[in-house]
């Protein structure tokens, strides 16, 4: 089976993990201090803060806004099921908004109309690794959060994606970007901001108590996490270049959401079809994983108002896999296979072997 995603592990990542193992340091450290340094280099921030999960980071950057019971924080429908969890871990109330067909994220509008006296901030991820406006959010008033979860070395006017916004935050899941396994990470121009989720993110040596996690990273995470963020624009570059194959396949029978923009990035490439379902059964028997990228909609989890764009975007949305690894000319059988499938949904299409996934 040709997996949707895998991550992209290579001779100096297992080095750098096996030089922490050696070193017998294993704990939060150096190795997580450099990482935050750098990334925050990345992006032009000013500092980061290090965490076991994306959703993890996501939480500490509420908390670092006082995000708590009696607030509202606006999340689009599309989206991964994090940005709700973290919402409610604060206490506040999710006010889940629909989303843009064009570009699937949040609709900047359709945000304004859910503006209240209790909102407090607003999460904006860049789906798919398509930059979203954050400018455009900016103008509503309110702090904002960007989840660069799937957008980590995409740029905006040549800018990095991930300064527009309050705070930023990344995940280096898996099959993210770049990978520390699990792991994530908030970063800001404010030291303020900073200070305040350094401060909750561990619970040791207190002098006071108050609400505080051990949302640490490990040492062997983080040196994974420096030695794929050196690759980061070699990944970038060879996810366009499998992108490009996709698109020059299947511009008409299956249109792209995503990979469209100068600066955006290519996390999944996204295609809109008549009947996601059959795409991934027939790529199935045929041994090729694709997945719906969003499980479901926010709106219908939380049972929430009714968001129809979103609706209209998961009945048509199906990914294709793509990560740095995958060869060219199995991206090339699958986008054919892929075409073939669209024009007979219901018959299994005649394909070459697809051999090897890496």
């Amino acid at each position: 089976m040709i997996p949707h995603s895998r991550p992209t592990i290579e001779a100096d990542d297992l080095a750098a993990v096996d030089r922490v193992l050696r070193s017998g340091h294993l704990a939060q450290g150096r190795e997580v201090q450099a990482f935050e340094e750098e990334a925050a280099a990345a992006l032009g921030l000013g500092g980061g803060v290090a965490t076991n999960s994306g959703t993890a980071a996501l939480h500490l950057a509420l908390l670092s806004l006082g995000i708590g019971p009696g607030a509202e924080v606006l999340i689009p429908a599309y989206t991964c099921v994090a940005l709700l969890h973290a919402v409610r871990l604060t206490g506040a109330t999710a006010r889940i908004v629909d989303s843009d067909p064009d570009t699937l994220n949040m609709g900047v509008e359709a945000a304004r109309r859910h503006l209240t006296a209790a909102t407090r901030a607003i999460i904006v991820p860049h789906m798919f690794g398509t930059v979203a406006p954050v400018e455009a959010f900016r103008s509503l008033g309110v702090p904002i959060i960007e989840n660069c979860a799937h957008a980590l070395g995409a740029t905006v006017h040549g800018a990095p994606a991930g300064g527009a916004g309050d705070l930023a935050v990344l995940s280096f899941y898996a099959t993210k970007m770049i990978t520390t396994g699990e792991g994530g990470m908030l970063l800001s121009r404010s030291p303020d901001l900073l200070a305040v989720a350094r401060d909750r993110r561990d619970y040791d040596h207190r002098a006071t108590h108050r609400q505080r996690f051990n949302y640490k990273m490990t040492e062997m995470q983080a040196a994974l996490g420096r030695s794929q963020l050196r690759k980061l624009s070699r990944f970038v570059e060879r996810r366009e270049t499998l992108a490009r194959i996709y698109r020059s396949a299947l511009r008409e029978p299956a249109p792209a959401y995503t990979g469209l923009r100068d600066g955006d990035v290519v996390y999944r490439y996204v295609v809109r079809v008549p009947d996601p379902d059959a795409v991934i059964r027939s790529a199935s028997a045929h041994g090729v994983e694709c997945k719906r990228p969003v499980h479901s909609p926010l709106d219908r989890l939380a049972r929430t108002s009714f968001c129809p764009r979103a609706a209209e975007v998961f009945r048509h949305a199906v990914s294709l896999p793509l990560y740095p690894s995958l060869p060219e000319a199995t991206a090339r059988t699958i986008a054919d296979l892929t075409a073939q499938i669209v024009a007979r949904p219901d018959e299994h299409a005649e394909v070459p072997s697809l051999g090897s996934p890496a």
